[in-house]
């Protein structure tokens, strides 16, 4: 453990100043002695005849000076004087005969610079002991960056938790990987290992990204800071500006290692994936010699123009999205899913967390408002709809400052909040979850969706009507979805004999497919086996499960291909009251890793084939048809 030394060298400057006081006061007590002007005087006037002799001794470029008297019985006195001409003018007038000056004395240059000497000594002393305080102690190089005194951690040592950082199991266990890493790295690169310095922490909005940043830099006992990102797009905010512009200042990353005043800080890198590109420079590639820690440690910023080593700055990078991050610029990182909170999860962070806070913001006691469980769960599912916790939070504060009023207002002691009484706090309901049909229906089938407030459910719905062979795309859908349906409506060509569908069939209908809420744009390549089921549905008028939901792409052949935010889609297909939820076979792995609170209640059936797809989808008693004539 490397100790503090800060206060190792102030006993020796209190040994120097005490010395100089004391050198100064036995410098002025020699010379003022108990012989006084006024006494010598007095003597030449009254006892000219027992004085010897009197010798005057006076000082360079001024009347003062010094005199010395001689007495008969061999003792001698001295006195200081401000004017020596006026004592020989005295001496003239009185009965002592032997008197002189001498020359002018010169005092030694101690005499004369030594208190001048010891109070600079003390200065460069309590300068240079203020530097290395700053620098990281007495073993710190001096005009360097010291490192953070940050505990060394042994086997003994009790492991780092992240108590702020509710939920996000998987997440917090790659994190304490890092902190164990970076704590004893000598344990791990005897094995060959690199110790990690960038890690990206990616998911939807106010899942607690930032907040395991500060919780990372607490168990490392690092220096944190924040460096926000978003809409940076030039260059010179990351290299800084020469110095030959106008206002020219050092870029962030410079700044953050100023501002956290050591070479090792934790730095976080917020909404990294907001950073754009002009004219003026990439940015993208300025940040790559930041992360490269085979570049990063001869750093070079334009306005300091020296090399900035930041080989020890461990970098956390916070985003949304990796689609708009450069390849490359991922390559330097680690990346971490942040994925989005279950439901009981937020009811433990709301309880153990958000409540509390907003007590304390709202001048409120815990037993002042009390809010259900039931409540907070309604609150969560009702009138926010998010992956993370924001929303969330500010509800809850709506609540306890409508509290505070009432409790102030009409004089209650406490405020209780249950989920009958919610509405009048919150008013109505500003979400509802589309759930699932009453009924089996045609050409009507249930997909799921990721969004970037989680997840989501899409009913799709299919309309087979007279007409040219014409097939009809509406409800905002982008390319990738269009290209699905397609995709689509070419496999179940190529499979209608299979299902009794006429060979004139498709060129004397028209088929539409919509997706409601048209004014919220759609896309993403996990559509493909719900508008293909439901298209076939509405073909062959064969009726959908409506407890029933779907997620996966398709391809010309039949296929069923694997996608991502499984967690996001599971857990809107639990919220709509969904019973079994088709997957792709593919995504298994990511099945398996889910924890049993979100899969308790799912019936979930891995697909391979469209086929398999559709004999689970469709309700229907002629089987023949479902298996393709079997």
């Amino acid at each position: 453990m490397n100790k503090r030394r800060g206060f190792g060298i102030w006993p020796l400057v209190l040994a120097v100043i005490l010395l100089a006081v004391l050198l100064y006061d036995t410098m002025l007590l020699n010379r003022a002695g108990d012989y006084t002007y006024p006494q010598f005087l007095q003597d030449i006037q009254e006892r000219a005849d027992a004085i010897e002799e009197v010798i005057i001794v006076p000082n360079v470029e001024v009347p003062t000076g010094k005199v010395e008297v001689l007495w008969n019985d061999d003792s001698q006195s001295e006195c200081y004087v401000t004017d020596v001409n006026e004592v020989q003018s005295l001496l003239k007038q009185t009965s002592v005969d032997r008197w002189f000056v001498t020359d002018a004395q010169r005092d030694s240059w101690l005499e004369k610079n030594g208190l001048l000497l010891g109070f600079g000594i003390i200065a460069l002393v309590l300068f240079f002991s203020f530097i290395s305080s700053q620098q990281g102690g007495s073993n710190s190089k001096m005009m360097n960056f010291g490192k953070s005194r940050a505990k060394m951690s042994d086997e003994s040592a009790k492991e780092t938790t992240f108590k702020k950082v509710a939920g996000l199991e998987e997440e917090k266990e790659e994190l304490q990987e890092v902190v164990d890493f970076l704590k004893n790295p000598r344990r791990y690169t005897e094995l060959g290992a690199r110790i990690p310095k960038g890690v990206i922490l990616v998911g939807p909005p106010g899942t607690g990204k930032t907040s395991i940043a500060r919780s990372l830099a607490k168990a490392l006992k690092k220096p944190y800071v924040r460096i926000s990102l978003g809409g940076v797009r030039d260059e010179a905010e990351i290299r800084g500006h020469r110095k030959t512009y106008v206002g020219a200042m050092p870029g962030r990353i410079a700044n953050g290692i100023r501002q956290a005043g050591v070479k090792n800080p934790l730095m976080l890198l917020d909404e990294i994936d907001k950073v754009s590109t002009d004219y003026k420079g990439d940015t993208f590639s300025a940040l790559l010699e930041v992360l490269d820690s085979e570049q990063n440690y001869k750093f070079r910023d334009h306005y300091l123009e020296v090399p900035l080593d930041l080989s020890e700055v461990l970098f956390i990078a916070t985003a949304n999205s990796l689609q708009t991050i450069p390849r490359p610029l991922l390559d330097r990182m680690e990346v971490i899913e942040v994925t989005s909170y279950t439901e009981n999860e937020k009811l433990h962070i709301a309880t153990e967390h958000l409540i509390p806070k907003q007590l304390e913001k709202n001048g409120l006691k815990k037993e002042q408002l009390k809010i259900s469980k039931n409540a907070v769960w309604k609150i969560a599912s009702n009138y926010t709809k998010e992956a993370g916790v924001r929303q969330l939070e500010r509800e809850i504060g709506n609540i306890c400052r409508k509290a505070a009023k009432e409790i102030l207002t009409t004089g209650k002691k406490s405020v209780t909040i249950t989920e009958k009484n919610l509405f009048k706090y919150l008013g109505k309901e500003k979400f509802t979850y589309q759930m699932a049909n009453a009924a089996d229906e045609i050409g009507i089938v249930r997909g799921l969706a990721w969004t970037s407030v989680g997840g989501d459910t899409l009913q799709i719905e299919v309309n087979v009507m007279p007409g040219k062979g014409e097939i009809m795309l509406t409800g905002q859908l982008g390319d990738v979805m269009k290209e699905s349906a397609r995709t689509g409506i070419s496999y179940i060509r190529s499979v209608s004999r299979d299902y009794q569908i006429a060979d004139d069939f498709f060129e004397k209908h028209d088929i539409h497919v919509h997706i409601p809420e048209g004014a919220v744009p759609k896309d993403g390549p996990s559509a493909g086996i719900t508008m293909a089921t439901a298209m076939l549905s509405a073909i062959t008028e064969q009726k959908v499960r409506a407890d029933i939901a779907m997620t996966g792409e398709v391809t010309l052949r039949g296929r069923v291909l694997p996608i991502g935010g499984l967690k996001e889609k599971l857990l809107a297909a639990k919220n709509a009251g969904i019973k079994t939820v088709l997957v792709p076979k593919k995504n298994l792995a990511d099945v398996e890793e889910l924890s049993q609170e979100i899969t308790k209640g799912l019936e979930i059936l891995p697909v391979e084939h469209m086929e398999e797809v559709l004999k689970a989808a469709f309700v229907s008693e002629d089987q023949d048809k479902i298996s393709g004539g079997e």
